[in-house]
This record gives structure tokens, C-alpha cells and sequence, in this order.
């Protein structure tokens, strides 16, 4: 006589077996629109923790295994195009306060946007964060990459970092502790952070604006900053060399790749999404800058920008110069 199998019951969705929150879940998240870039896949569930007391409770009480992936106003990344399995989650308002305190030293939320930082420290005549507001992005992560711009970095104004491990529990780290080096901290890449303390100095608001002006004025000469970017795409090298320098040494300046992604002729370390680029499009066109760049140079680019997610292929061979 002929059996069937009893057929194993379908786990069910992610969704339905996370903790309860204060925030908000989503599941089956697009994040294109939530991007620089305007490309790649949707989030398997998106978490809006309320604050940094129900990010914590979450990451203490979600199932084992389950994957975590954090992500700010999407300045810096790209997120590929088969979309980010687990839980991703964005920090939101709950964690974006910027309050001036006693000592020039303003405490900030993760969330906070760089240039709002910036802003508010200009308006309370406080100085040394002007540099701030020349990267584009959030104060967690300037934190996790030690963002730096004209001269300063996140650990020169660092007076105390907050962050959460994967645990949910919550820890407070001096600037020895970050253990920061160019673009980058020595901290667990599955902490969290949630918040840090800046430390500013008294100087007159009209010296402090007029230099904030001067920065986003040399942003807007040299950058490519009113299309659909990420930002820098490779670390400069060390030895003095500029990734800028190596990618137009190596004639990338204006290469194109698949349905719109291009090398800025403006900067090239930055990629365009000048089209209907892909994900995958943007990814290979890098790689294929790296390819070049080595060729020609010696030198391995190592990406900056941050590249989340499931790709669903590589797409073409090689990249194509348009004069």
C-alpha cells in the first residue's frame, strides 16, 4: 500500500516570531527609496526600535540565530539587489536628540544627522564640529567608521560612546576603547551604538557658520552631490596615496557599467546611479574599478562604502569608457 509522507509544517514568517516592542516591525521592507543609491531589495523585517531601552530589550529577547543588520539614512551603502535577510534595523527619532550640556559637550543620539550636530553646536557658539557638516550621514555611523572630514575625525571630538551588544546589553566606551584607526573602530561589528557625547569649544557663531559655509561650498565644487550616490566608494590608501587620483591614474573617469551606473567624470571615487542601474551593476562597476586600479597600480582599493544583503548576480564582463 502506498504512503505519503506527512509533509513538516512551514516555519512560520520571521515576522511572527519576533519579541514584542515599543517600536514598529515591517515585514518584506523595500529599501531602495530609503537609500542614496535608490537600488537593491527589500529588508526581510524592518525594526523601528522606539529608543535605545527597546533596542536593547529586543536584541536581548530575539530568537538565536536570527541575523541583525543596522542602517542609517543610507548616505554610505548599498544594499544589494536578492534584499537583507533578519531583521534590519533603522534608528529613528527616538534616537536623535542633540542637547548642548555643561563644558561645550553636547550629547547626541545615534540617529542624530552629522550636520545637525553640527548646526546645533554652531548655534550654542560651540567649535570644533564644524567638520561635521561635510559628511553626510549619522552620528552612529561617523561612530562605527570614525568619519572624518577637512582635517578632523569623530575621535578627535569623542568624549564617550554608548552602544549595545548583541546581547542587549548596554555599555558606555571611552575614545582608548574604540580603538579607532582610518575608517574604522575595533569594536564588535555586532554592536550597536546608541548615542555618544561630543565635545565642542566656545568660539564666536558668525567665525563658526562662515566656516560651515565654506565646507559645504567645497562639497558642492567637488562632489557630485545632487545625483544618486553613496558617497566616497574607496578608502584612500595609506602612503599618502588618494583613491581619487589612483582611479582616474588608472582612466575609470567616466566608466560605465550596465543601466546607468557610471564613475562621476566630477569625483571619480564616487559611482552614479545615472539611470536604472542596479545593484548588481554599481557592485561589478566598482569591482572592476579595483581590477583596473590594480592593473595599472600596484594598489587593491579596499571599498568604502558599505555593501549589505543578498546579490542575485554579477552583471556584465567588463565596464565601458564613454568618451
Amino acid at each position: 500500500m502506498l504512503t505519503t509522507a506527512a509533509l513538516a509544517p512551514s516555519p512560520s514568517p520571521l515576522i511572527d516570531r519576533l519579541p514584542p516592542v515599543r517600536g514598529r516591525y515591517t515585514a518584506n521592507a523595500p529599501l531602495a527609496a530609503g537609500t542614496w543609491f535608490r537600488v537593491g531589495g527589500a529588508a526581510e523585517v524592518l525594526f523601528r526600535p522606539a529608543d535605545g531601552a527597546d533596542l536593547a530589550g529586543f536584541l536581548a529577547a530575539r530568537p538565536a540565530q536570527v541575523p541583525v543588520t543596522v542602517i542609517g539614512v543610507g548616505s554610505n551603502l548599498l544594499v544589494r539587489d536578492g534584499g537583507v535577510p533578519g531583521v534590519v534595523i533603522r534608528l529613528g527619532g527616538g534616537l536623535a536628540s542633540v542637547v548642548v550640556g555643561e563644558g561645550g559637550r553636547l550629547s547626541c543620539g545615534a540617529a542624530a544627522l552629522d550636520g545637525t550636530v553640527a548646526t546645533v553646536a554652531a548655534t550654542a557658539g560651540l567649535g570644533g564640529l564644524e567638520f561635521l557638516s561635510g559628511i553626510p550621514g549619522t552620528l552612529g555611523g561617523a561612530l562605527r567608521m570614525n568619519a572624518g572630514a577637512y582635517g578632523r575625525e569623530i575621535k578627535d571630538v569623542l568624549v564617550e560612546a554608548e552602544g549595545v551588544d548583541d546581547g542587549g546589553r548596554v555599555h558606555r566606551l571611552s575614545p582608548s576603547a574604540m580603538g579607532f584607526s582610518y575608517r574604522r573602530t575595533d569594536v564588535a561589528e555586532n554592536w550597536i551604538f546608541t548615542g555618544a557625547v561630543l565635545q565642542g569649544h566656545p568660539k564666536d557663531p558668525v567665525v563658526i557658520k562662515a566656516r560651515m559655509a565654506e565646507i559645504r561650498q567645497c562639497r558642492e565644487d567637488a562632489q557630485p552631490l545632487r545625483t544618486r550616490t553613496g558617497g566616497s566608494t574607496f578608502k584612500n590608501p595609506p602612503d599618502s596615496l588618494r583613491a581619487w587620483e589612483l582611479i582616474d591614474r588608472a582612466g575609470c573617469r567616466g566608466l560605465r557599467w550596465g543601466g546607468g551606473a557610471m564613475v562621476s567624470e566630477k569625483h571619480c571615487n564616487f559611482l552614479l546611479n545615472t539611470g536604472n542601474a542596479t545593484a548588481a551593476d554599481l557592485e561589478s562597476l566598482g569591482e572592476d574599478v579595483r581590477r583596473r586600479v590594480a592593473e595599472a597600480t600596484g594598489v587593491v582599493l579596499e571599498w568604502e562604502i558599505r555593501r549589505i544583503g543578498q546579490p542575485t548576480g554579477i552583471s556584465g564582463t567588463r565596464g565601458e569608457t564613454v568618451s
